[in-house]
């Protein structure tokens, strides 16, 4: 069934409220949880990352808005924590890296095959090959490190090969611009991807800024840094197809949106049914912010909510393996590069990108450093060594 977010009015804000108990609960197990539950916990932390912040940054440019986004993010706040919370304690720092990369590759190629920009579609298949790669680099380093299987983590659903190498990734700013979507001529589920993707990779660049530091292996700290400037590069080519001319009011309609969009997501495809309860309640508070906002936009913009989301959502992307979608990509696009807003092959690469790289790597690339020699194979190190590898 699609998402109508006109149906219902959701939760009251005055209802919306929280015990500590409740802000943390019981955590999700990497071992016998599915690894989509992990996937959904990762994105919608996110995304729920994402509307703290951007409400923070609102707040700090309407007077008139100010108390609705106090608020709000207040009660965002607080789901960001019950969401983020279900993170176990089981999960290292790296087997949480690896869940993140994993969330890059499997819900960027998901959105990918269902997006209806053929532009916008090019961004995203031009990205999951380089966070296929990221987890690729995050494997060797976690064989360096302790020897464990990744798998344990993927659970089989994404592979562990190399993609466009994170070594020619790096670019000069301005290549990693795209064009702009137009908000009058493209779909709402196109501004819903966009967000989306905004929002992980912005998570996925804070998480490896915060934690990189904390490994006391040189390379680990190195390739940490080095993957971290990707994911801030990939902020940028992300949130430069969002159209500028979004006024205030249009952007937090759009992060509620999205966020209703993404629960009803995960309420459709929880496996765990003490998690899909809470999605289910985020669902209803995010419906409630959505038609608090609709109502602001009204009074203070004179506009109609209904259009910039005029009829049904279609059914959200699907949490499953993109495994041969993702091999497809490889074969045909590992070699793409960009040069300003365009995507193109290796031969018209920017100069300016390759001078860059060529630069910030004259002193060696951490991720081939890590990777040099890995190949992955099923199980830990000491199965490997009583295979002879």
């Amino acid at each position: 069934m699609a998402l109508q977010l006109f149906d219902g009015k959701g939760t009251p804000l005055e209802r919306q409220r929280f015990t500590w108990r409740e802000l943390v609960q019981k955590q999700i197990s990497k071992l016998d949880d599915d690894a989509f539950t992990r996937v959904r916990v990762i994105l919608m932390n996110g995304i729920e990352s994402e509307a703290v912040r951007f409400q923070h940054l609102a707040a700090r440019m309407s007077a008139p808005l100010r108390e609705s986004l106090a608020r709000i993010r207040r009660i965002e706040h607080h789901q960001e924590t019950q969401v983020n919370w279900l993170l176990g304690a089981d999960h290292s720092p790296l087997e949480t890296t690896i869940g993140y990369e994993q969330v890059a590759v499997e819900v960027t190629a998901a959105i990918a095959r269902t997006e209806p920009d053929p532009y916008v579609a090019q961004a995203l298949r031009f990205a999951i090959l380089e966070d296929f790669d990221h987890l690729y680099r995050y494997s060797a380093l976690m064989d360096r490190l302790t020897g464990m299987d990744p798998n344990n983590i993927l659970q089989c659903y994404t592979d562990i090969l190399p993609g466009r190498p994170t070594s020619v990734e790096h670019r000069s700013p301005e290549n990693d611009l795209c064009e702009p979507w137009d908000k009058v001529k493209v779909q709402p589920l196109t501004k819903l991807h966009t967000l989306t993707l905004v929002s992980g990779e912005q998570q996925t660049h804070d998480y490896y800024m915060h934690y990189g530091p904390s490994f006391a292996d040189p390379v680990a700290r190195q390739v940490y840094a080095e993957i971290a400037s990707i994911e801030e590069q990939h902020v940028t080519h992300y949130e430069s197809l969002l159209d500028p001319s979004l006024s205030l009011l249009e952007q937090w309609l759009l992060h509620e949106a999205n966020e209703a969009y993404n629960y009803y997501g995960c309420v459709q495809q929880e496996s765990n049914p003490r998690i899909k309860a809470i999605w289910e309640r985020m669902l209803d508070y995010e419906i409630g912010h959505f038609h608090h906002v609709a109502e602001l936009l009204k009074h203070h913009e004179g506009r109609d909510p209904q259009e910039i989301f005029p009829d049904p959502l279609p059914d959200p992307f699907p949490y499953a393996s993109n495994r041969d979608f993702v091999r497809k990509v490889l074969v045909d696009e590992v070699s793409m590069r960009k040069n300003g807003t365009r995507f193109v092959p290796l031969a018209e690469e920017s100069q300016a990108s390759i001078d860059y790289r060529e630069h910030m790597s004259s002193q060696g690339s951490p991720t081939e450093i890590v990777a040099c020699d890995y190949r992955w194979l099923p199980g830990t190190e000491l199965n490997r060594k009583a295979a002879g590898f």
